[in-house]
């Protein structure tokens, strides 16, 4: 037990690798990509912003991801007030062909195309379910504090046989923005769902934000830290089959801060966060 615990309290931090940035403008699509500094046959991430924001919110989520050897690009597309989830569907996959389409960095990097999965957080975390639901060459999908999207996540999750992980907030429960639940419920092939203790969705969002001198949409660093453990073992696991992390991948690894819940126990049965947080995570959904 001890093994696990280490390596989820490492997967928190940076990982070894040194990371590069590169402009995916380039190759003809809005957006950035993170990769290790060289490797071949490397894992592929596409990830998807959230609602009115763009990839430079999430840009230590992009490096970490980076720093344990996972190529991981974004589209920086569908950022006005009614984005289309399609488009930014489609954008997903228009970056996971550039990453296995072409070297990257100075010629020393390649994405293996057997090795890809969606990732998103809110609004992006359904595009990438929906991106997922359209090509047959993502191995895994990974859906950060969902929020609905249209056409609805819920449908399309309920036709993927990949791996899935839903990372959802303390309150228990979904609302207008948040589909943690129904998205983990309606999951055909094997999900897990993890809540962060203490976390709000917007914790996840780096930067400044408007509100956030009011203590609103702020973010938190203890939310970003146990999400990207989360993710990290998650995707090091189903994208390389590495075993050291295919216990914090599943719901018997214990991952500071989080705990794993079966989505189709009745609510009643289902571990209880303390009040203040769920009262925390509600107020943080936007």
């Amino acid at each position: 037990m001890a093994k696990p615990k280490k390596l989820a309290s490492a997967l928190s931090k940076r990982g070894p690798h040194k990371v590069l940035r590169g402009d995916l403008a380039l190759a003809g699509q809005p957006g950035v990509v993170y990769t290790p500094a060289e490797g071949f046959g490397l894992p592929g991430v596409a990830f998807a912003h959230g609602w009115m924001l763009r990839p430079s919110h999430y840009t230590d989520t992009l490096k970490h991801l980076a720093s344990w050897g996972i190529v991981v690009a974004a589209p920086d597309t569908e950022r006005g007030l009614v984005p289309s989830h399609r488009g930014l569907a489609t954008d997903l996959g228009t970056v996971l062909d550039i990453m296995t389409g072409v070297r990257l960095g100075p010629g020393n990097i390649s994405v293996h195309p057997d090795k890809l999965a969606a990732a998103g957080h809110a609004m992006g975390a359904g595009t990438a379910v929906l991106a997922a639901s359209r090509r047959s060459d993502i191995t895994a999908v990974a859906a950060l504090f969902p929020a609905p999207t249209a056409p609805a996540s819920e449908e399309a999750a309920a036709t993927l046989k990949v791996p899935g992980l839903v990372v959802g907030d303390n309150s228990n429960a979904d609302s207008l923005t948040d589909n943690s639940l129904a998205l983990a419920q309606a999951w055909h092939g094997p999900s897990i769902l993890r809540r962060v203790d203490g976390s709000t969705a917007d914790g996840f969002v780096e930067g400044r934000r408007i509100l956030g001198a009011l203590g609103i949409n702020k973010p938190d660093r203890k939310t970003q830290q146990r999400t990207r453990a989360v993710l990290t073992a998650f995707l090091l696991f189903h994208l390389t089959g590495d075993s050291d992390y295919e216990e914090l991948a599943g719901t018997a690894g214990e991952i500071d801060g989080t705990r794993a819940v079966d989505p189709h126990a009745p609510l009643d049965a289902q571990p209880k966060p303390k009040a203040s947080a769920s009262i925390k995570a509600l107020l943080g959904r936007g």
